[in-house]
């Protein structure tokens, strides 16, 4: 079987995430623009990584997302831990950390990614299959790209399940 090529692992464009300081206020905002409504997310992690190592028990994130037409939009707050959106949020401030793209085999996808020099920041399991990476670009524009293998019991969800608009 032939290698996918990036392009074709980046060919499913989801979502964008925005990191956000107080959540409640950033929903407020984006729903006074027609954003939204936003929801919690779903998707749980599992065996999460950080730099190839057990990350730290203490990280937590709070996640809410809306569809804005066949696009996904995510808000991000960092709560605890140390994590690399906390330390984005601390170097940038609030602002677009990363692009997501669905693809249909994580391990596959992150081998190619690997193959072609982007590092692996954080990775986990989602609960019920699937998983995700998280690549290092800071040299090339600073938004990370995130790549996400949906568990089958997602994969109709009304933010999850967006089709990619991309391909």
């Amino acid at each position: 079987m032939k290698n996918k090529t990036i392009g074709e692992i980046l060919s499913k464009f989801h979502h964008i995430s925005i990191i956000v300081r107080d959540m409640d206020r950033a929903i407020k905002y984006y729903e006074a623009l027609g954003i939204g409504p936003f929801e919690p997310s779903n998707m749980v992690h599992i065996d999460r990584k950080l730099y190839g190592k057990p990350a730290p028990s203490d990280i937590k994130n709070v996640v809410a997302a809306t569809n804005l037409g066949p696009i996904g939009i995510e808000l991000l707050q960092p709560v605890s831990g140390d994590s690399p959106q906390k330390r984005f949020l601390e170097r940038h401030g609030e602002g677009i950390h990363h692009i997501a793209f669905i693809v249909d085999d994580i391990k596959e996808a992150t081998d190619i990614m690997t193959e072609a020099g982007f590092n692996v920041i954080s990775s986990s399991n989602n609960q019920g299959g699937g998983g995700m990476a998280f690549f290092d670009t800071d040299g090339v524009g600073g938004v990370q790209i995130e790549l996400e293998e949906l568990p089958p019991h997602l994969q109709n969800d009304r933010y999850w399940g967006l089709k990619p608009w991309s391909k």
